[in-house]
Formats: structure tokens, C-alpha cells, sequence
């Protein structure tokens, strides 16, 4: 009787009694001590050493999404702490969670967007064929009922300050090119009047839909952009979970939801 063996393997590493690999770079004798966290992210994920534009470029990328002050996904992250204080992963695990459609994960929603609609532009588009194309994407959006990616926040109505400091460095780098000129656009573009000829309140550009912006720009894949809102995030949530250990604040969320169900309950 035969027998068919199927390999299983992987080309991001392997291990063996003696050496550790990474994209066929021993750990040990190339990596550590040689390259930064940096190039070893794209190493591992994209296959490659990024150049020195790329680098500064990521690690910015990075340094932005680290922390947003008391967000949904830190919430979360000191909420499952009070409840499971022996499992910082779990904590942590809780708020990359809610890394969606609406909060961390709008980078790749924008990416994706902005890749699709300015496929045919030139990549010296004129403004007046961005404004129009930007026009024509809202316009869809509001006739199908939906929010547009990247656009809008609930604290920085009247502008993102992430969003001058990405663009000024995506800029200084060379990666500021048509997608985030459509992302400007964009933003520009909600505040005109919809079918009804009234004014709407303009939506600025967020952090999310500008690191969407820049990663088009820089060709990597969208998937990549959520999934470096989630690295420099997670850096964010540990910082949560230290300071919810040593100055608790979860403990007084949950009162607050007891009192409010106390008052609903009681005559």
C-alpha cells in the first residue's frame, strides 16, 4: 500500500535543531543585532528590506496609530483587565478586536477606496479632474446611504492635527502623489451641496483615511495597512493595561453602568 506525504510549510520561517530562518535569513547570525523592528517587519511581511524612504515612512505609520486616549479598543482592553487581570494578551487581544470598519481598520477601507477610484487617473492628475472624481464619489455614497471611509471624527470636527503632520512627512518623503490628493479631495468634496442644493457640514480627512492615503501611494497592500494600525495599537494597549494596574479606571466605568441601571430599575 502507498502512501502520499503533503508537505506543510511555511516561507516566512522555520526552525531546526540548530538554526532559526526568517525569509531564509538566520535569525541568529543576520537578524538580530542588524536590523530594526522596522525592516524586520517588512522583512517578514513583505518579503524584503524596505528602502530608507519606506522605512522612515512605516515607522511614522506606526507612531501615529500607538495611542488615541481613551478609545473603544482601549476600553475595551482595561475592561476585560479588571475582569481577567492575569491575562494581559487577553486584554489586549479585547481591544484589537474592535479594530473595524470604524475604528483602526478604516486604513485599509480607505486604501482600498482611494486604489479603486483613482485607478484611471493619471498620476499627475490635474485638480479639476480630482475635484470631479471626488464629487462623483460622494455623490454614489450618499445616493447609496453610505459613509465614506477616512472622513470624519467625533472629537476633531474641525480637522485631524495627525493628518497636516502625516501629509507634511509623506511629502518630505515623496510618497504625497494622487491617491492622497483624492483624499483631500475628498474631504472637500462632502461639504458641497448634495441633491437638494443644501450645504453640508464638510467631513475632515482622519488619521486613518490619511495613513489609507499615504499606503496607496507607497503601492503596499491595504490588508498591510490594518495590520500596521494594529501593531502600533497593540503598543498602546499594553501602556493601558500597566497604567489600569496601577491607577484603576475600569472599576468606575462599570459603577457608572450601575448606578444608570440602578436608576432604571428602582421607582
Amino acid at each position: 500500500m502507498s502512501s502520499t506525504h503533503t508537505s506543510i510549510r511555511t516561507d516566512i520561517g522555520t526552525t531546526t535543531p540548530d538554526r532559526i530562518s526568517v525569509r531564509g535569513r538566520d535569525l541568529a547570525r543576520d537578524v538580530i543585532g542588524k536590523i530594526d523592528f522596522v525592516q524586520m517587519l517588512c522583512l517578514v511581511v513583505l518579503g524584503r528590506l524596505p528602502d530608507e524612504a519606506e522605512a522612515s515612512m512605516i515607522d511614522t505609520l506606526l507612531v501615529t496609530a500607538v495611542d488615541h486616549g481613551l478609545t473603544p479598543s482601549a476600553i475595551s482592553t482595561r475592561m476585560t483587565w479588571l475582569g481577567a487581570p492575569e491575562s494581559l494578551q487577553g486584554a489586549v487581544a479585547a481591544g484589537l478586536l474592535g479594530a473595524g470598519e470604524r475604528f483602526l481598520g478604516t486604513v485599509q477601507n480607505t486604501a482600498e477606496l482611494l486604489l479603486r477610484e483613482a485607478a484611471d487617473l493619471a498620476p499627475d492628475a490635474k485638480e479639476p479632474i480630482l475635484q470631479e472624481t471626488a464629487r462623483r464619489v460622494v455623490a454614489t455614497a450618499r445616493q447609496d446611504g453610505r459613509a465614506l471611509p477616512g472622513l470624519g471624527h467625533p472629537i476633531h470636527l474641525n480637522g485631524d492635527p495627525r493628518v497636516p503632520a502625516l501629509f507634511d512627512t509623506a511629502r518630505a518623503i515623496g510618497f504625497f502623489a494622487r491617491h492622497c490628493r483624492l483624499a483631500v479631495a475628498l474631504a472637500e468634496a462632502s461639504g458641497k451641496p448634495g441633491a437638494g442644493g443644501r450645504e453640508k457640514r464638510k467631513l475632515p480627512l482622519n488619521a486613518a483615511g490619511a495613513i489609507g492615503a499615504i499606503l496607496a501611494d507607497m503601492g503596499l497592500d491595504p490588508l498591510f495597512g490594518r495590520g500596521l494600525a494594529l501593531i502600533g495599537r497593540c503598543a498602546g494597549l499594553v501602556a493601558h493595561v500597566l497604567e489600569e494596574r496601577e491607577h484603576p479606571t475600569a472599576a468606575r466605568m462599570w459603577e457608572l453602568v450601575l448606578r444608570q441601571d440602578t436608576r432604571n430599575v428602582l421607582p
